[in-house]
């Protein structure tokens, strides 16, 4: 089962207040119901492929209203051919359309009707609502953290995004072809959103595995930046002896002073050496304190003076 699936399994089992209840009712058949008219008045039906959503659906259904719930099942007809549960009301379908703000005045309602999400417990179960019947959650072990709840319509998915970000979570929201997608990416607003539909479980899994990664991750970084010193350090060194041995061949290492020939010969003693590693060499050495500023200086001067040999080479072959 996977991660996304097993937070549903969780969200499915949660006991509601009425008022909390009608808002995820609400946005359940908002999202994956259909309001159709016929001779016989008004009807409803749900349809989802997940089972537990369904019983959650019925389960809503019957906590807020005394209604005849017909339950069909039947195949879909591609792909993996899985059973399509649908959850018909006829009874009073009229009746609970109001009640769950689907319709008004002037027809079925736009975005969220603000009635349903006065409280705050009711804007989280609405959000809950909507992520169990269009929602979807990467698994945390997975490369990259993204979590989404996709629909049809512009003003719901506006409303839905604008929901999102009273509790700071930093959603976006993306037109698709088939409709929009309401998306967060950042782990810990992913949590964060977890936490605002009460997935107490799924917090958790989500936060050991998000925890054990960041600290893999860490380790990676830790490790490429002292790689990446180490390679610093050795190509600095290189020019070093590089230049170093440049000045001895061309004029002997007593053309320099007392002071750069100690540090050049201690790097040449000691090719992989790190200035700290230098700077206690220097003291056993010389019993004199040095700090690695000071033999930053004294290799500069060095290399400055093989620089200047380089040029008056360069100047030499060009007036040949």
């Amino acid at each position: 089962m996977s991660f996304a699936s097993r937070t549903k399994s969780e969200l499915v089992s949660l006991n509601v207040s009425d008022c909390c209840a009608k808002a995820e009712l609400s946005a359940l058949t908002r999202i994956n119901g259909v309001l159709s008219i016929s001779s016989n008045g008004m009807r409803i039906e749900f349809e989802t492929q997940n089972a537990a959503i369904a019983r959650r659906y019925v389960k809503l259904i019957r906590q807020l209203y005394n209604v005849q719930i017909d339950l069909l099942t039947r195949k879909q007809m591609r792909l993996n051919k899985a059973n399509i549960y649908i959850i018909r009301i006829s009874s009073y379908a009229e009746m609970i359309i109001n009640d769950l703000h689907l319709v008004d005045s002037y027809g079925i309602v736009k975005g969220i009707h603000l009635e349903l999400i006065e409280n705050k417990c009711c804007q989280r179960a609405y959000l809950r609502g909507a992520f169990l019947a269009s929602g979807s959650v990467n698994d945390p072990e997975r490369s990259s953290y993204h979590l989404e709840i996709s629909v049809i319509d512009h003003e719901l998915a506006e409303d839905l995004k604008n929901l999102c970000n009273n509790f700071d979570l930093n959603a976006r929201m993306i037109k698709r072809k088939k409709g929009y997608i309401i998306y967060i990416k950042e782990s810990e607003k992913i949590s964060d959103f977890l936490r605002v539909i009460n997935a107490t479980n799924a917090i958790l899994e989500f936060e050991d595995v998000r925890i054990l990664r960041d600290m893999y991750n860490s380790a990676n970084r830790i490790r490429n930046c002292e790689i990446a010193n180490l390679n610093k350090t050795w190509d600095a060194a290189r020019e070093q002896i590089d230049n170093i041995n440049l000045i001895i061949n061309r004029f002997g290492l007593d053309i320099l002073d007392n002071k750069l020939q100690e540090v050049a010969l201690l790097r040449l003693n000691n090719p992989e050496a790190s200035f700290s590693e230098l700077a206690e060499i220097y003291y056993e050495t010389y019993r004199k304190p040095i700090s690695k500023s000071g033999l930053n200086h004294r290799f500069r001067k060095i290399n400055e003076f093989a620089e200047r040999i380089k040029t008056s080479d360069e100047k030499n072959l060009q007036d040949v």
